[in-house]
């Protein structure tokens, strides 16, 4: 038998072709470049005019003023805007908690179910204990107490 050989001949053709050359028109790259320009300075006085503005200061002003309402006194504790803690209860502070929800407990002579277990990150309540007050506060949501409180304010009715 007798093996045939077939040769090809390659083709001469380059591996890696050229790019078409395209000539950058600059007249093409002028009103991009002026949009984005002007969207940048826009933005910037924007900010620059709205920083200007009395409000644009508010959480300078809203520290200075919460600082200016704490209260601290053996009869009351707390922060004095009564308006930002909508719960209140009232009846005889005591230690402890539930469960670990809360770290006292106001009794109001309703039966241990009914106490108000109480927390604060404003205020020690250790100061208070055995003591009949009325507390402000804000319920927040509980595992095992019936209710538990944020404490924010804390006045002594006895």
């Amino acid at each position: 038998m007798s093996e045939s050989v077939v040769r090809i001949n390659p083709v001469e053709a380059p591996v890696v072709k050229k790019f078409p050359s395209k000539k950058i028109n600059l007249s093409s790259l002028i009103f991009p470049v002026l949009v984005s320009l002007t969207v940048l300075l826009m933005g910037t006085g924007t900010g620059w005019l709205l920083a200007g503005r009395p409000g644009a200061t508010l959480g300078q002003n809203t520290q200075k003023s919460q600082s200016e309402l704490n209260l601290q006194s053996d009869m009351e504790a707390g922060i004095a805007d009564e308006e930002a803690f909508p719960d209140t209860a009232e009846g005889e502070l005591k230690e402890g908690g539930i469960k670990g929800e809360g770290t006292h407990q106001l009794d109001r002579g309703l039966g241990e179910e009914k106490n108000v277990y109480l927390t604060s990150t404003v205020i020690n309540l250790d100061n208070f204990v055995g003591k009949k007050v009325q507390v402000w506060g804000q319920t927040v949501t509980a595992k095992y107490a019936g209710w538990l409180m944020d404490v924010g304010k804390i006045k002594v009715l006895q």
